[in-house]
């Protein structure tokens, strides 16, 4: 029986094309509520649907719907069909879920924003490309999805493509939405090529696309490690550094906080920097045949992670803290996935969901009342002002942390086991480094922003030439108080999530592992066989550092805030290293822009100027001056015209007595 899974993408596809035609002729309020029902009601059917999977035996959950044949070539064909298995019913009800609440959330946001129609379009056309991608049946149809969520990251990043710079209250040099979008699209390009090689190598092999015929094809055909395999791998994995924001090719990420903060949330939560780990762990069977990629992908993964939370210890924009965080915990994703514990890195997929939404929304509701102010140095005693963000962002941080019994914690804990017996001891302990790291940066961000003394006036005119400006006169006083219910209702959903969805993953010493259960179907994992001991072991060495990096950020800006400023001073290379991350965009910058505009201008050939308009220009002008010269022919004088009469009657007769 049908389960109408195309309503579920087709759904945000109706609201974006509601706003796109006639958004900006109804009231703000109907069209912003328009793009939340759509959103609601993909949920709606979502959940339907998935309730629907759950009723089925384990070995039969799969929803396999085919609406027409896309492409048909001979013996190739492509269907727009959709495929609803476990993996695919988690992330649509991530998307759907967690995309909802951001909708909400944003129509506070951007109620001063006059360009709303737009937003909402752009908004809802992205979640449409992500279900796209979540629920197509063959890899071609997902490619269409991964592209457009590409489309839409450098539409929405870009929002604000008037503004010149968002950064407010900071001597930190941004760059504008506009480049911010352009950088995410040309980055992401590079990883997407590779994908497409990927993609043109698997049709080559196998002569299919669809998931149902690749995968068994694949296990028949070669032995594990076999050369092809391992670089189709390789090439797939390519397109997932870019769009999951890996090394080398995270550098768009932090640059994405020039958009609206619901396209953060919406962006770095719950759609396109999961897209690279969903691909990876729906290809898992390619990737069980090539260790060698598993091995790439999990050291990869580590050293993202590792990378990324160095940069962040020492970032003061509080939104860029988060997004080097984002990259951070996609990187453990990744580690999981490559040392084969996919359900490990789902399972951390979909709580970092709801905590890394939390706290973006969380930093946009400071940003929404402080002017857009942002530097945590500017910022303080925002504890009881905004006493329901505070608590929110602190359960948020209390969860990215890792602190015992949030769902970041048990996430966390089963990547970290998962990592110790599954793959390296050297990984896995740059993994619990890494885990210390976040817990001290996440409440550096909070002690800093909410903690001690205001480090602002009452008052205070902040220049406002950037986000959800309330006037037009540039600047305006700071006046912070809780931002209204349509906001923080969010909050506490996500809040509430935060805590308590990590309960449906529980280690084996402490219960049922119920979301593994629910994906078993799909992965057929074999479960990690590690003695009590040793699992109670690695649980409290992840607690431990939670609580060391927590205990640290309160001892190195609650009890005594002068030696952050004495290390810096200790150690400066080494704080110029982290603060200007690595030097990474000025490499790119000298090595790869720089010389490549300079070849473009030395081989620069203006073909629309010179070429198309040349020749178009040349062909007037020569048909010009022909016409010119005809005109001579019709001066306008009777004895001219009885001349070319007669002229033509001598040449008639010639030819006519001249015929042989």
């Amino acid at each position: 029986m049908s389960q109408y899974l195309w309503l579920i993408p087709a759904l945000p596809l109706i609201g974006a094309i509601i706003n796109l035609l006639v958004g900006q002729r109804l009231p703000r309020a109907l069209s912003s509520w328009l793009a939340v029902a759509f959103m609601a009601a993909a949920f709606g059917v979502s959940v339907s649907a998935v309730a629907n999977l759950f009723a089925l035996p384990p070995e039969e959950r799969v929803i396999h719907e085919t609406l027409f044949q896309w492409i048909g070539v001979g013996s190739f064909s492509v269907n727009f069909a959709f495929w609803l298995d476990p993996l695919s019913a988690v992330m649509i009800l991530v998307v759907t879920g967690v995309g909802t609440l951001i909708h909400i959330y944003a129509v506070g946001y951007m109620e001063h924003d006059s360009d709303y129609a737009r937003f909402f379009t752009q908004m809802n056309l992205f979640a449409f490309m992500m279900l796209v991608l979540v629920l197509a049946d063959n890899y071609l149809f997902m490619f269409l999805g991964w592209e457009g969520v590409g489309l839409c990251s450098y539409l929405l990043i870009g929002f604000w493509y008037n503004r010149d710079n968002l950064s407010v209250g900071t001597d930190e040099k941004f760059l504008s939405p506009r480049s911010s979008g352009t950088k995410a699209f040309v980055v992401t390009r590079i990883g997407d090529f590779g994908f497409t090689l990927g993609v043109l190598l698997m049709f080559w092999t196998f002569g299919s696309l669809a998931f149902q015929d690749v995968f068994p094809k694949a296990q028949a055909m070669f032995q594990v490690g076999a050369p092809v395999i391992t670089i189709m791998t390789l090439l797939l994995f390519l397109g997932a550094t870019g769009k999951s924001a890996q090394v080398p090719l995270y550098v768009w990420l932090p640059d994405a906080m020039a958009g609206p903060t619901p396209v953060s949330a919406l962006i770095h939560a719950a759609t396109m920097v999961t897209a690279g780990v969903y691909m990876v762990a729906r290809s898992h069977v390619l990737y069980s045949l090539a260790p060698t990629t598993m091995a790439v992908v999990a050291v990869i993964g580590v050293l993202t992670a590792f990378i990324a939370a160095t940069i962040a210890l020492v970032q003061n924009d509080l939104k860029r803290v988060l997004a080097y965080s984002t990259i951070s915990q996609l990187g453990y994703m990744f580690f999981a996935l490559g040392v084969g514990a996919y359900a490990a890195g789902i399972f951390h997929l979909v709580t970092h969901a709801f905590f890394k939404a939390l706290l973006f929304m969380g930093a946009g509701a400071v940003m929404h009342v402080m002017n857009n102010l942002i530097d945590m140095r500017r910022l303080g005693g925002l504890r009881k002002i905004m006493p329901i963000t505070f608590w929110t962002f602190l359960i948020g941080a209390l969860a990215l942390s890792g602190f015992p019994l949030f769902s970041g914690f048990f996430s966390k804990d089963e990547i970290l086991a998962d990592g110790f017996s599954r793959g390296s001891i050297v990984l896995w302990a740059v993994g619990v480094l890494v885990a210390l790291m976040t817990a001290f940066y996440i409440f550096r961000g909070v002690i800093l922003t909410f903690g001690g003394k205001p480090r602002w006036k009452e008052g205070e005119i902040i220049s406002s030439g950037d986000e959800n400006a309330h006037d037009e006169h540039g600047a305006r006083g700071l006046h912070p108080h809780e931002v209204s219910a349509v906001m923080w209702v969010p909050l506490v959903i996500l809040a509430f999530f935060s805590i308590f969805s990590g309960y449906i993953g529980l280690p084996h010493v402490l219960g049922e592992n119920w979301l593994g259960n629910f994906l078993e179907p799909v992965f057929h994992e074999t479960p990690i066989e590690i003695s009590a001991a040793l699992e109670w072991t690695l649980i409290a060495v992840s607690a431990i550092a939670a609580l060391i990096g927590i205990f640290i950020a309160f001892r190195f800006y609650f009890s005594d805030p002068k030696i952050p400023a004495r290390l810096r001073s200790y150690y400066p290379g080494l704080y110029s290293l982290l603060a200007n991350k690595y030097w990474v965009d000025q490499i790119y910058e000298y090595t790869i822009a720089r010389p490549g505009r300079w070849l473009a201008n030395a081989f620069w050939l203006d073909v629309d100027g010179r070429i198309i308009n040349g020749f178009a220009d040349g062909l007037g002008r020569a048909f010009r001056g022909l016409a010119q010269r005809l005109r001579l022919l019709q001066g306008g004088y009777a004895r001219g015209y009885a001349l070319a009469m007669l002229i033509g009657i001598v040449v008639v007769i010639a030819i006519v007595v001249m015929r042989p």
